[in-house]
Order: C-alpha cells, then sequence, then structure tokens
C-alpha cells in the first residue's frame, strides 16, 4: 500500500466514525421526542 492509499483510507475511516458517533449522539438525544412523534402519529 502506498502512502496515499493509507491516507485516504484513514481519512475515510476517520470520517465515517465521526459521523456514526454524532449520528448516534443525535438519535440518543431525540429518542425521547422521536418517540412521543412516532407514538402520536399511530
Amino acid at each position: 500500500m502506498s502512502h496515499q492509499t493509507l491516507y485516504s483510507l484513514a481519512n475515510v475511516l476517520g470520517l465515517l466514525s465521526m459521523v456514526t458517533a454524532v449520528g448516534y449522539h443525535v438519535i440518543s438525544v431525540n429518542a425521547e421526542t422521536l418517540s412521543k412523534d412516532y407514538k402520536e402519529e399511530q
């Protein structure tokens, strides 16, 4: 593997991990609100 390939791979994996962490926190913080909205729609 070249340095460029490793650099790109590290950037992609870092980006995915950050997006996953932020997404998880947004969902966990808003879980109560989201479940209330879901129950009201039914």
